[in-house]
This record gives structure tokens, sequence and C-alpha cells, in this order.
């Protein structure tokens, strides 16, 4: 079979740089790159995009390998009727890997097309780290190295106003733009990059917090066989994903001009505020997702379907989401539960596989922004904890012990995090363990034990799920809390 690459398929005529994007993982492939693909298609928009490898290990070689190209897979079902797509995506023109290419990242600078910036390098991603300095050949954050890409630029062009880049995150926190302009600035100042590029930054810049929405399982390597077959090339990257699809983004008229998505059928919505969506999508969605990983995993499910579809698991999780998460939502409640709904249809669609392994990625910051809002608000509202929430953040706690009856668990987080849970799980007091990993200001931004009641709800779970398992652990816990 033929090797998926421009010249076999016909697609040698490559786009201009117009899009630089940190990050080259399933989610940015199946919902940026695509998205982009269709103001190409629908609206004539002419963006090559320029993927970057935001950390020093990645898929940037194996695109590269195939010119860029990848198949994206989308399955649904909507009103009632199954849907499947299928579509190259060939809008990625160059991928770069600035741990080993650092003077090809550098050169982004200079594209004279270049117009955006959008990443998705995870919560834990847009961070401050102090030890960074622009002499790094990267420097190890994100907003580091976008720092220094965009002072690149401003030299490259001396200044000029209209050179400045319109930056759009994607990741999962909230004010995401707001946030990563702060760190910015802040690396300005300790950089000494002087006020005239600051004011080019503010000035000829602009940032759009967002909210995105779509599932990507991403590669469907149970079913790739099936996928394959369907094919007449080979490729490694496939990506599989639901139909579902949601871009809210901040912004005014000029940036509906610069990004006329609502000439496309695509659902983008550019709006003044995005904040009611994103809370609903967040808690509920997001929330659903990592609250149940590492409890389903630990009780034996693989996928997100699979925990849904159990009897168990599939009412723990709407307790979760009906009783608990919706519960702390100053929103309609019909809305609520209507969007609720919707997304307990979209985990259980038939063509998706999402492994709970996959989702686990760097679960504590995920925990922190996605699920412990929710906890905190239902302690504020019923003076009490949401038994489900609480069980669930005992499960994360053990999970990070790391293996569970004789078994390697996948955890997929930062080595640092890793190493204190190691640390925590040394002593063999719950108590102890409990209140060692909810003071850590650190994972949750503040000390979890001054939360009432909370370190002996954690102590118990940990005591019953070590003791009697997952679902006879639960039963128990719940005749205390």
């Amino acid at each position: 079979m033929k090797k998926l690459s421009r010249k076999n398929i016909g697609l040698e005529k490559k786009l201009p740089i117009k899009v630089v994007q940190f990050g080259e993982g399933n989610f940015l492939r199946a919902f940026v790159d695509y998205a982009f693909q269709k103001l190409n298609k629908e609206v004539d928009f002419n963006a090559g995009v320029a993927v970057v490898q935001p950390i020093d290990r990645g898929l940037v070689s194996m695109l590269n390998d195939q010119d860029g190209l990848f198949t994206l897979f989308m399955k649904g079902v909507k009103k009632g009727q199954e849907i499947e797509e299928v579509e190259v995506i060939s809008n990625i023109v160059k991928a770069i890997d600035p741990y080993a290419n650092f003077n090809d990242y550098l050169s982004l600078a200079k594209e004279e097309s270049l117009a955006f910036i959008i990443s998705n390098t995870t919560e834990a991603g847009i961070a401050y780290v102090k030890s960074d300095t622009p002499q790094m050949q990267p420097p190890s954050s994100f907003p580091a190295k976008l720092t220094v890409l965009l002072h690149e630029r401003f030299k490259h062009f001396q200044g000029d106003t209209s050179k400045g880049l319109t930056i759009i995150p994607c990741e999962l926190i909230n004010h995401n733009s707001e946030t990563l302009k702060e760190i910015i600035l802040k690396y300005i100042d300790d950089w000494n990059l002087g006020k005239a590029f600051e004011n080019w930054l503010l000035n000829s810049c602009s940032f759009h917090s967002t909210l995105v929405d779509r599932i990507v399982p991403g590669y469907p390597k149970d079913e790739i066989e099936s996928y394959n077959t369907q094919l007449d090339y080979s490729d490694n990257l496939i990506v599989a994903a639901e139909t579902f699809f949601l871009w809210v983004i901040e912004g005014g008229d000029d940036l509906k001009e610069k990004l006329p998505f609502h000439k496309t059928d695509l659902d983008v919505k550019i709006v003044k505020d995005m904040q009611p969506y994103r809370t609903r999508k967040v808690r509920i969605l997001n929330g659903a997702h990592t609250s149940m990983v590492p409890f389903s995993i630990l009780y034996g499910n693989k996928t997100v379907k699979q925990t849904v579809d159990n009897n168990f698991t599939g009412n723990f999780v709407n307790n979760v989401i009906f009783n608990e998460i919706n519960d702390t939502l100053p929103m309609d409640r019909a809305e609520l539960k209507l969007f609720a709904e919707e997304v307990l249809d979209r985990f259980r669609n038939p063509f998706i596989k999402h492994q709970l392994a996959d989702i686990a990625l760097n679960s504590i910051s995920k925990f922190k922004v996605r699920v412990l809002p929710s906890i905190l608000e239902y302690a504020s509202i019923h003076k009490k904890l949401p038994k489900h929430l609480t069980f669930s953040f005992a499960c994360l706690i053990r999970f990070y012990k790391g293996s569970w009856k004789g078994e390697s668990l996948p955890i997929n987080d930062s080595s640092d995090i890793v190493a204190k849970f190691a640390e925590i799980w040394k002593s063999n007091e719950y108590s102890e363990i409990a209140k060692n990993t909810l003071r850590i200001k650190d994972f949750w931004g503040e000390d979890l034990t001054k939360v009432e009641n909370l370190t002996e709800a954690i102590t118990l779970a940990l005591k019953e799920i070590d003791t009697n398992g997952i679902e006879v652990g639960f039963t128990n816990f719940g005749k205390t809390y």
C-alpha cells in the first residue's frame, strides 16, 4: 500500500503559513486544523498551519514523514441518524521540533503571512517558569517559547504595527488568553525586553479566550484494521473524533472579519462573553470525564462508553452530573438538564472508543480546574460534601499510587507530581496520605485540609477503596457521607 504523502494523493501545492499552532496532538489536529481546513475550502481562506511541538517529545517527525497529512474519521448520531465523514486534513505545511531545530522555530516569526497563534498545551501548559531565559534554545514553558517568538517577530519587522498577531489559546483554563498575556508580560519584564516591545504586544496583538468542545479519542488502536480497510494508503496518524463541534471565542466584529466562520456551517461562536458556555461545558462534560477516569479504571472499565453503560459506574456518573455538578451551576435547570443529557449521549456514541487511559493525562491539574470547583461550591451551598465527587477525589489520590491489584496504572503527569505522590504513598496511614495530599497548594490552589470534613472523608474513602474495592467501598462510604 502506498504511503500517505502529498505527491501520492496529488496535494503538492503548499499554503502560505497563516497559523502557528503549539501542539501536534490528536485534539488540535481534529479540531483546529479541521476548522481552518473548512475555512480554506468554503471561503478560500488560504491558510497553512505550522505546527510546533511544545515539549521535547512528540509527533513532529511522524507528521513530517507524512508531509503533514493525516486522515480524520468523524462519527456520530444526530437525530437518530448515524453520520460518518472521512477527510484528509492537508493544511499543515510544516512541523517543527524547537528542541531539535531551534532556528527553524525562530524563522516562523519572519513569515509575512503569519496572522494567528493557536495553542493547546493542556491545562498545565500555560504556566510561568521562573528559570526560563531568552538564551535557552528553547525555554521550557509554552508562554516563554511564545515570548521568544513574538520578540523575534517584533525585531524582524522593526515594530511594524501591521505584523501583530491574533493569539487564541485553547487550553481549558478560565480566562486562558488573559493568563497567557500576563505571563508573557512578566517574561518581558524579567528579561528586560523593553517598553517598545511591550507596547507592540499590547497594541498590535490581540488575545482571545476560548472554549473548545469536541470529543477526540485520537488514534483508534483497537479498531485500526477496520479504519485501514477504508483507505488506499497507509496512515500512521489517523484520528477519530465525534461529529459534534463547538468553538466559542471571545471577540468582536474585527475578529469575525479575520475569521469568517459565519460563512461556513461550522458552529464557531464569536461572542463578547464566553463564561456561561465555558462554565457549563467544563463543569459538566470535562468534569464528568475527569471525575470518572480514576474511579472507573479502578473499577475495571477501559472506555467512557463502558463506564456510562455499566449499571454501577453509569449510575455513579449520572449522580455526579445531575445531582452534584448541575446543582452548583447558576443557570436554567431545564437547559442544564438538556445539555447534560446531550453529553451522556455523546459519551455513549457507539462509534467512539474513548480510552479512559487517554483522558488520564495531567489529571491533577485537570481535577483542580474541572472538578474541584463543583466540590467546593456544593459544600458551600449544602454545608456538606458531595458524596460521589468526594469519592471520586479519593479515587484520584489512590490512582496516583501507581498500581492496583498488582498492575501498573496509566499515570501520565509531570515527574514532580509523580514523585510527590510516591513520597506521600510511603505512609501506611490513610489520614496522613489524605492530609499530605490535600494540603499541597501547588496542586489545588489552596490548602484543602481547611475544607470542613474533607480530610476525614478522603481518609475513609481511601481505606474503603483498598479494603473493599470500588463498588462495596463506595456503598460503605455512602453510609457515612
